[in-house]
Order: C-alpha cells, then sequence, then structure tokens
C-alpha cells in the first residue's frame, strides 16, 4: 500500500492513474478504523479501478476540544487494517496539509434544513466543519467514486447536498451500517465504552428494529414516544429520536405521502455519544 502525507505527490500520482484511464473511489476517514470502514474499502475495490483512504481527524467538526482530544488513535492499527482489507493508498495529512492558510480560511457552505434538525441541532457548526473538509478533499483528490457508511445518515446527506451545490461529477456510494453480533453499530467511540455500558448499547439498535416493526401500525409520533421510554434507562441521555423524511430529513407526522423514512436517534451512553438509524422504508 502507498503512503502519501502530501497533497502535490498524491496528486501526481493521481494524475497518472487518470491518464491511464483508471477511475478513483475514495473512502474518508478520521481512523480508529473497524470493519464498518474496511467494508467501504472492499465496496471501492468491487466498483473502483483504485481505492485510496484517508485518515485525518478534522478538527473543525468537533464541538467540543475535550472530544477532539479523546478522539481515538490508531495508526500503526489502522495501517495494518487497510493492508490487510486491500486498500492501494493511503493519504495521512497533517492539519497544516489539509488547511495551509488556516481552517478559518477555509469555504464554508449553508445546508440550510438538513443542518438544522438532529445533530445539526445538538451539534451547531458540525456540519460547517464536514463541509470544510470534504471540500477540501474533493479539491485534492477528485474522486470518481466516494464511498461512506449509512451509520452517518445526516452526513451522508449533507454530502450529497455539498455535491450538488459544487456541480461535483463525483458519485456517493453509501454503504450499509456494519453491526456487532448484538446489533450495535460499529464505531470508533465503542472503544471507550466500559464492558457495562458495552452490555447496555445494543439497546439502541433494539428500539430502532422495534420502531421499523410498527409502522403499519402506529403513527409516527406514536413510534417516536415509545421508543423514547424504551430509551428511558438511567445509563442512558437521550440527546434525540426522530421519525424523518429519509430525502429531507425534516421530522414527518405522518407516513402516507413520504416516499422513504428514517429512524434516527443519538444518545450518551456515560460520557460517549453514539448515534444509529434505521430505514423505516
Amino acid at each position: 500500500m502507498l503512503l502519501f502525507k502530501q497533497v502535490p505527490q498524491l496528486q501526481k500520482y493521481l494524475d497518472t492513474l487518470r491518464e491511464n484511464n483508471r477511475n478513483i473511489g475514495f473512502v474518508p476517514t478520521m481512523g480508529a478504523l473497524h470493519d464498518g470502514h474496511l467494508s467501504l474499502i472492499r465496496l471501492s475495490k468491487q466498483g473502483s479501478d483504485f481505492t485510496l483512504c484517508s485518515i485525518f481527524v478534522n478538527p473543525t467538526q468537533f464541538n467540543e476540544a475535550s472530544d477532539l482530544d479523546k478522539y481515538p488513535r490508531t495508526i500503526e492499527k489502522d495501517v495494518e487494517m487497510l493492508i490487510g482489507a486491500g486498500c492501494d493508498a493511503l493519504f495521512l495529512p497533517d492539519v497544516n496539509e489539509m488547511y495551509p492558510g488556516g481552517s478559518q480560511q477555509a469555504e464554508t457552505y449553508s445546508f440550510g434544513d438538513l443542518e438544522t434538525v438532529m445533530e445539526g441541532e445538538h451539534r451547531p457548526g458540525h456540519f460547517a466543519g464536514v463541509g470544510q473538509v470534504i471540500k477540501r478533499f474533493l479539491d485534492i483528490v477528485n474522486p470518481d467514486q466516494m464511498y461512506m457508511g449509512q451509520k452517518d445518515f445526516q452526513q451522508f446527506a449533507i454530502v450529497g447536498d455539498l455535491l450538488r451545490q459544487l456541480e461535483s461529477k463525483t458519485e456517493l456510494v453509501m454503504g450499509e451500517t456494519r453491526r456487532e453480533p448484538d446489533g450495535l453499530a460499529m464505531s470508533s467511540r465503542n472503544m471507550r465504552l466500559t464492558p457495562e455500558e458495552r452490555n447496555i448499547a445494543p439497546l439502541i439498535h433494539q428500539t430502532l428494529t422495534a420502531a421499523k416493526g410498527k409502522v403499519k401500525t402506529h403513527s409516527p409520533e406514536q413510534i417516536k414516544q415509545e421508543a423514547i421510554r424504551q430509551l428511558d434507562i438511567p445509563e442512558f441521555t437521550l440527546d434525540y429520536f426522530e421519525i424523518a423524511d429519509a430525502t429531507t430529513l425534516q421530522p414527518i407526522t405522518s407516513f402516507e405521502n413520504t416516499k422513504s423514512a428514517v429512524a434516527c436517534t443519538a444518545v450518551f451512553l456515560g460520557k460517549v455519544r453514539l448515534i444509529d438509524n434505521i430505514l423505516l422504508y
């Protein structure tokens, strides 16, 4: 696997690939890799000629400096996992390489109603940071395909909107959420859970699965309230549980006029914030 840390060297190599008519698949990550990330690598290897992964812990999308400091960094293990998955190249920039003029000078974008609900409501400024770093990656890599996971459903919608705003030719491809055997969505944050918290965490997916099973018999509001009651245990602090239109991400009051709906939730389990979702139909 090739390793690049500077933009010019990476771009020179990618230009050579394009000259040979090879299309480029890109998987942006913040490291602390797990099989969810590797499933995106595998998806890229199926759909693209060349697979590039990035590892960059983007400071502009963290609301709390303490959360940024606590974010796990396991680069040696990550490299081994990428090699094992057959990744072709890794882009490992530092902050100065990504934001040579400082992050304050990076372009910002508005995502309208997509960024005012759920994660946007509880983490103001988060999606502005996501937009900044993805725009920078698009400028550097200009991939033919970009692969991102369903677990960050709202982020996927935001990036899709960014690509539309930019009139980008990059195709955004969603990979399904990878889960542990007990249903917990794979996440870099899971390693921060205590053993006791880890035993409780699958309740999140159980609640989402139960919500999906009630679509034909309950209203969105009834499903929401039952889910909130199910998550109302001392170990959890609920940020939100929403039933939303899967395209607009706006809360819905009826399933009748919605082509596709999604249930999304975020909870604190101890000091660890976990998010998950499920497509209802």
